[in-house]
């Protein structure tokens, strides 16, 4: 966007100049003065008449200062800019301010002595085709486009003699999360030493902020990929704050250290960055005023498989840097490929060159080998045919797909790159659209790159989004390898597939888009919407998604508007200014407003062209956005205008209890259920729990059996071996505490680690404690405790109960409850600890072994012998009749174990047992001793030699 505003005002009023402007003009001359001293010989102008002549004909800046304030990633920026004109006539003065291109002017106002003039937001009215004409010849050339990532706000104004101007323009923009990081970049470039320069950022993100940095300036005009080489640390002056939810960083250079990043006041790019904490969880839900904003990115998942297919061009244009930059590019990215990936090359130019034919082939070291040969043997030639190239990759991907049993959560990917027009074949734009539509069919996405100011970047920008991916354009003059490195890494870790995020449709209205296709490491999924029903207390969410070979369904119910945590009124420095906005609204009116103009881009139909127009333009200037559609208006303000004054409210992100359900079968659920059940366990007595407390049970003999173990720190017990049989093994590990005082132990100890082994039908295992678990399927996938989720694959299911239990269910048969114990505020003797429950054997062998293994498939009697009670057998039900004088026995494969009645509570308290105890760490009751169910390590089967597996 180029916007021009002229005018032209007169006013007889003078305005002073203060000291540290007045250095920063002195310094400037002296610097431009001894910067070529050719130029002062042919010139032969003495340095003070220079000088002088410079302050007749051109207005200075004074001040030029940014505030910018972020909330849940949506930035509100001001941009402030004085320019006095100290000569003797009017002066045309020029503001000019690079904004990033997917931001949103807001408003902007100018002053010049009393008066002042507003820009008022107004719909573009319907052109004629001979204006269309015209327009397109006026269009700027791409150098200036927003193709790359920025676009250029000029404002042109006349200053009377002795008299300053004022600019002040406000933009709005969604920070986007890129390779991990959200990146917030102001442009500074005044052209000239500034007197009073000042850049303010402060960042809210209730979440938390971690890894915050400030790059060094990036001094070229483009922008990067997020990845600035040699970042060592932040520009000079540069300030930082921070706690654990806000961030200040300030940068205010004297005129002095202007000089030394820059003679002619160009600084460059000043870039913060930072990511929020967050989980495998439905991610970070925020409601306010009847509007919510849902930010949804997991971390720690297992990468999907690619089917990746590389087009890249080689036509005759492609000759020097281009071509070398991009063989320097896919020669690492190539490197970069995982062994679980497929792919292939195709070269392009008026010839369509296949590196393999008809097939994707495996990564191993010899196929990246002979890739990279390929890539190094390409030599530019010919024009540019990108319709038979996009075909022939279509085709290869679509024909490697139908007939390999891949997969069926993998993704597949085309890669484009070209630095040209088409010139070859089919050269119609449309045709061309209308081609690769057809040819890719919805089954994979389109992702393309355009380098140099000749590339059609409308037709790639069209091609990607009809495709389902993401266009980028470098240009010649920049690291075009860096930049494509770091587009190939936005994309090159894909790690959910088919996610949707639904919500009660009877609750909500107006929904951003909420199917993706694919989830990428590092970016983040971005919902916005408006609540039908404000009187209800809580907003349901569902996300479902697929992950390699698993099915994910996470779920919660998050308040709506809860008072806040985080009040900016009372933050130093965010009190007032743009901040003061429904920023959850104006985050859904953005990206509602974005997915209309994209939808236009999209559409063949005129008539559905002419709607989404009527309807973006009308949105646009309900918030009074600038937008292709409207533009602004300079009006003079009546005498005493104000703008108004808004309070801010701030967010609310406090949850109200999570639900779970599981997730059954190969597909999400229909629809959405407003009333969930509450989860419910069934779980058998046995178990290890506590200190720790084994409780064996026998439902048949009607009694139960407990024993307790006297470990050590660090011991490994090993508690269900059955690795020959059904494949499962499941370890626990022993940490150490205190004993209660008075107590008759030296120290208590309680399981910290549970790993379950499983081997059949394919290897894996989970490794538990109480804040996350591990699963290993050849896939790592970290989860945390404290939030609810499903995790489902072809012969495991994890299900999390948030703090309170995890569910271990392998191939429906063999089920584990783990019990969560933490402490607010433990005593010394108090740790965080795991109980381990049985609730499911049937498919563990007869064979099975370990503390609570050996017993599942085993019966148990007891013998007593008393004067008083004549049967042999006592069930559970007649424990009362028992007196603690009795002599009580129980047999145990031939063995004798004297025993005791004792009475413990399991789950949490929440249940009493009485049960038969066996002193003296279970000896005589369990085969062997205590000593030979200790495990080497967390990962042992016990099919090592010396080892019991039965006795």
């Amino acid at each position: 966007m180029n916007l021009w505003l002229w005018l032209c005002c007169f006013f007889p009023a003078a305005v002073g100049q203060p000291d540290s402007e007045l250095m920063a003009r002195y310094l400037e001359e002296k610097l431009m003065a001894d910067y070529s001293i050719a130029e002062q010989v042919v010139r032969r102008v003495p340095r003070q008449t220079r000088f002088l002549q410079r302050l007749e004909t051109r207005p200075r800046m004074s001040e030029f200062s940014v505030k910018s304030t972020i909330i849940s990633r949506y930035a509100f920026t001001t941009v402030s800019c004085t320019m006095v004109n100290s000569g003797s006539e009017a002066r045309e003065a020029v503001f000019e301010m690079q904004i990033p291109a997917a931001a949103f002017i807001s408003n902007f106002t100018m002053s010049i002595g009393n008066k002042t003039y507003y820009g008022e937001v107004t719909g573009k009215e319907k052109k004629h085709s001979n204006d269309d004409k015209a327009k397109k010849k006026k269009s700027p050339s791409p150098a200036n486009g927003r193709e790359n990532g920025y676009e250029t706000f000029k404002a042109s104004v006349f200053i009377p003699r002795k008299m300053q101007a004022n600019f002040l323009l406000h933009y709005e923009e969604l920070l986007q999360r890129r390779l991990g990081k959200y990146e917030y970049m102001v442009s500074i470039r005044p052209q000239q030493l500034v007197g009073r320069l000042r850049v303010e950022v402060n960042i809210l993100e209730n979440s938390g902020i971690i890894s915050l940095e400030v790059p060094p300036l990036r001094n070229s005009k483009h922008k990067g990929n997020g990845k600035a080489e040699g970042d060592v640390s932040p520009p000079p002056s540069t300030v930082i704050g921070q706690t654990k939810t806000l961030a200040k960083v300030t940068f205010s250079p004297n005129v002095v250290e202007q000089t030394k990043i820059a003679r002619n006041g160009i600084l460059g790019d000043f870039i913060v960055r930072y990511d929020v904490n967050r989980e495998l969880s439905v991610g970070d839900v925020q409601i306010l005023n009847g509007y919510f904003v849902h930010y949804f990115a997991p971390m720690d998942l297992p990468p999907l498989p690619k089917n990746v297919v590389f087009v890249l061009d080689s036509s005759a244009s492609m000759v020097g840097t281009k071509l070398r930059q991009t063989k320097e590019a896919l020669f690492t990215i190539l490197q970069d490929l995982r062994p679980e990936d497929h792919f292939n090359i195709i070269g392009f130019s008026n010839r369509i060159k296949v590196w393999q034919q008809d097939r994707l082939v495996p990564v191993t070291p010899n196929n990246i080998r002979d890739a990279k040969k390929y890539i190094h043997n390409m030599s530019p030639t010919g024009g540019t045919n990108i319709n038979s190239a996009l075909q022939t990759g279509a085709k290869l991907l679509n024909d490697y797909i139908a007939q390999n049993n891949i997969d069926a959560r993998s993704v597949s990917l085309i890669i484009f790159l070209t630095d040209g027009r088409p010139t070859v074949g089919e050269t119609q734009s449309s045709k061309i659209l209308s081609n690769t539509k057809d040819a890719i069919r919805d089954k994979f996405c389109l992702f393309t790159i355009g380098i140099g100011n000749d590339v059609d970047y409308k037709l790639l920008e069209r091609m990607a989004l009809e495709n389902c991916g993401m266009v980028r354009h470098f240009q010649e003059d920049e690291d075009a390898a860096s930049h494509l490195k770091g587009f190939y890494d936005e994309i090159g870790t894909p790690l959910l597939s088919d996610i949707r995020i639904d919500y009660p449709e009877d609750n909500v209205e107006q929904v951003t888009q909420n199917f993706f296709p694919n989830y990428f490491n590092g970016s983040e999924i971005i919902i916005a919407g408006k609540l039908i029903n404000r009187t209800s207390d809580s907003l349901h969410v569902e996300v479902t998604a697929s992950n390699s070979k698993k099915y994910i369904l996470l779920k919660t119910d998050v308040a709506i508007d809860l008072p806040s945590t985080n009040d900016i009124r009372a933050v130093p420095g965010m009190e007032d200014g743009r901040a003061d906005q429904n920023y959850i609204e104006r985050a859904w009116s953005y990206l509602t407003i974005k997915e209309l103009l994209n939808s236009r881009l999209k559409s063949n139909d005129n008539q559905e062209k002419e709607y989404l127009t009527e309807k973006a333009k009308s949105m646009a200037l309900a918030y009074n956005f600038v937008t292709p559609f409207t533009y602004m208006k300079m009006r003079e303000a009546g005498l005493h205008s104000e703008p108004p004054h808004e309070e801010l409210i701030s967010p609310s992100t406090d949850g109200i209890g999570e639900k779970l359900q599981s997730l059954q079968g190969h597909k999400a659920p229909p629809g959405i259920h407003r009333h969930q059940d509450k989860q419910r366990i069934k779980i058998s007595r046995t178990s290890a729990d506590g200190d720790p407390h084994f409780v064996i049970d026998f439902p048949s003999s009607k009694f139960s059996v407990c024993f307790n173990i006297d470990g050590e720190p660090g011991d490994i017990l090993r508690l269900v071996s059955d690795h020959k049989e059904s494949g499962v093994t499941v370890n626990g590990q022993l940490i150490g505490a205190p004993a209660p005082p008075n107590g008759h132990k030296k120290h208590r100890t309680y399981f910290n680690t549970i790993t379950i082994l499983s081997n059949k039908p394919e290897r894996s295992y989970l490794e538990i404690t109480p804040t996350r678990i591990i699963l290993d399927d050849g896939e790592r996938l970290i989860l945390s405790c404290d939030r609810n989720a499903v995790v489902r694959s072809s012969s495991l299911e994890v299900s999390i109960s948030a703090n309170s239990n995890i569910t271990v269910t392998i191939r429906d048969t063999i089920s584990f409850v783990i019990l969560i114990h933490r402490y607010k505020k433990p005593a010394p003797y108090q740790k965080d600890h795991l109980g381990f429950y049985i609730s499911n054997s049937k498919g563990l062998s007869s064979d099975s072994h370990g503390l609570l293994g050996q017993f599942l498939s085993h019966e148990v009697k007891l013998l007593q012998e008393s004067l008083n009670i004549n049967q042999q057998q006592v069930g559970q039900n007649q424990t009362e009749a028992l007196q603690p004088n009795l002599t009580n026995t129980l047999k145990v494969k031939g063995r004798l174990v004297p025993v005791v009645w004792k009475q413990r509570r399991i789950y949490n308290g929440q249940q009493q047992v009485d049960c038969w105890f066996a002193k003296n760490n279970a000896d005589k009751l369990i085969d062997g001793s205590y000593k030979d169910y200790l495990a080497s390590h967390p990962f042992d089967t016990g099919t090592s030699p010396g080892t019991i597996n039965s006795l």
